[in-house]
């Protein structure tokens, strides 16, 4: 057993606990909790660290496969030169996308990820992912406008689909987003979704998507009926309207990735706006290709920063036991309660004064 303690527990179960102790076994099974009401006195054997603690971070949007274009792709050029170019620049040797997305998922483990929704088109990460310490959920996404290749395009999907279970992986048919799918293909990706499936699409990130479709919400929510959950990443451009429409369904969260966000198109996602129509939102890091690194908690902290009115511990909480839920894996991930196997992050440096994430805090495995 071992009993360790900091400034704050943030355990995701209720508020935070000021110079709380958690106990957990030899495995990383939380034993217990206990709120010491701040006093937590001389304790043999309490492991003590002057920051506080938080449950392991899910990341609810990753593309592990282009982790090999890391700083390829300028800032600043929009959603369309950035889907062109990672178009133009993502074919590598496998060898090179095996290799980096080896780097990118030990970097994640680092960063204190327990979890990850991953995209992925093809079947170069399974090995990584069979070996991986981070629990994943692989979304075998689906693209394509000409109609004529809508059968073969699926057929990509399947064959992805079977080799991730072939190696007992968890994976789910996704489309990429209302845009990229010519009206065949939507359908048959419709038929790969079923009350249990947790699915995810690219959503709302720019005025040039807006553009290229139409109906957005009501489009959206013809999905979010056929699924269990339905994970909305990016949502820049959403408005208030469209927001509340999607967040009346129940099953639809909302998944912000500011950093990528700030790299393609300088701007970041409206979180205060929709802390407003629903708590359910996540974090993501989004890839490499529009990120400079898979940090969970700098996503959480950009978004403190743009809404500091926020309470802290609601942002821990986009970042942990949401996303759990939003990707049904709070069985064992999200938050630090008995039974459980979360993970444990020590955060330092923190700012205790105004309670917020500070440019240089930084996260470390405790568990």
């Amino acid at each position: 057993m071992r009993r360790i303690s900091a400034q704050y527990l943030f355990t995701m179960a209720g508020n935070p606990l000021k110079r709380g102790v958690v106990t957990v076994t030899d495995n990383g099974t939380v034993d217990s909790i206990e709120d010491t009401g701040g006093n937590l006195g001389e304790s043999a054997g309490t492991e003590f660290y002057n920051g506080i603690i938080i449950p392991g971070l899910i990341n609810c949007h990753a593309h592990l496969e282009l982790s090999h274009m890391r700083g390829l792709i300028p800032p600043g050029g929009g959603l369309n030169e950035f889907v062109n170019a990672v178009r133009d620049t993502r074919e590598a040797t496998p060898e090179t996308v095996i290799s980096a997305a080896g780097h990118a998922d030990r970097e994640m483990h680092e960063e204190g990820i327990e979890a990850c929704g991953d995209i992925s088109n093809n079947h170069l990460t399974i090995s990584i992912k069979r070996n991986s310490s981070i629990r994943y959920l692989t979304f075998a996404e689906v693209f394509g406008l000409d109609a004529a290749l809508a059968e073969a395009r699926m057929g990509e999907a399947l064959k992805l689909v079977r080799e991730m279970q072939a190696a007992r992986l968890p994976v789910q048919v996704t489309p990429h987003s209302l845009y990229s799918l010519s009206a065949p293909l939507s359908e048959m990706v419709s038929e790969q979704i079923s009350a249990e499936s947790v699915i995810s699409l690219h959503f709302l990130e720019s005025d040039d998507e807006r553009r290229r479709t139409h109906d957005h919400a009501e489009r959206a929510l013809e999905l979010a009926r056929l699924a269990s959950r339905l994970l909305l990443v990016h949502n820049t451009v959403i408005t208030r309207n469209e927001a509340a429409a999607l967040a009346a369904a129940g099953n639809t969260w909302f998944c912000l990735c500011p950093s990528s966000n700030l790299h393609i198109s300088g701007l970041m996602p409206p979180a205060a706006m929709l802390r407003e129509v629903t708590d359910r939102i996540v974090a993501g890091t989004d890839s490499l290709a529009s990120s400079g690194r898979l940090s969970m908690l700098t996503e959480l902290r950009l978004l403190h920063e743009a809404s500091p009115g926020i309470p802290f511990d609601e942002i821990v909480r986009w970042g942990t036991l949401n996303g759990a839920r939003a990707l049904k894996m709070d069985d064992t991930l999200g938050s630090i309660e008995p039974g459980k196997r979360p993970g444990l992050l020590l955060v330092e440096p923190f700012d205790f004064a105004g309670m917020r994430l500070l440019p240089g805090s930084r996260v470390r495995r405790l568990l």
